[in-house]
């Protein structure tokens, strides 16, 4: 599976790439999942008073709703699952789409910039290209940059660089 992170600061507009590069890759015959990162704070799926809540409350330490429509895991733990760890507990797709784990090293990352400001390129040479509207001035990078409006240019970079 190839694994990209799309990174940036808040409301740089990671989500909405994300949500634009899917039916992309789709289009080309790919399978495509996502893993979010949810900077500091806790992840919350349940709704408080439901059945699946209150077997967590109890101590489960995994919960799986399911319907007709689909299904969803929830696991407890103590610590921070790991990037690798939770990839791993993705079934075989060939891409899979990271937003945010900004700090990892050794992950493909691609930078969502729409300024004002400097972009965390600068600082952080494991990004691997930054993707921002046309005209917004990206001083002191030299790296490759890839037009944000063109989907099909960025889903082609994360393909094949």
């Amino acid at each position: 599976m190839r694994v990209v992170a799309i990174v940036g600061t808040s409301g740089s507009g990671k989500t909405t790439l994300i949500e634009r590069l899917i039916p992309t890759l789709n289009a080309r015959g790919l399978s495509v999942s996502t893993i979010k990162h949810a900077h500091g704070h806790p992840v919350e799926l349940d709704t408080p008073g439901k059945d699946s809540h209150r077997h967590r409350l109890a101590g489960a330490a995994e919960v799986i709703v399911a319907s007709d429509h689909g299904w969803a895991r929830i696991a407890a733990s103590p610590e921070p699952a790991s990037l690798e760890y939770l990839v791993a507990q993705l079934r075989p797709v060939d891409v899979v789409l990271v937003e945010g784990f900004k700090q990892l090293a050794g992950l493909y990352r691609v930078e969502v910039f729409r300024g004002p400001g400097t972009p965390l390129a600068l600082a952080d040479a494991g990004i691997s290209a930054v993707a921002a509207p046309r005209g917004v001035a990206l001083s002191g990078y030299a790296g490759p940059t890839l037009p944000l409006e063109d989907i099909a240019a960025i889903a082609e970079f994360l393909l094949t660089s």
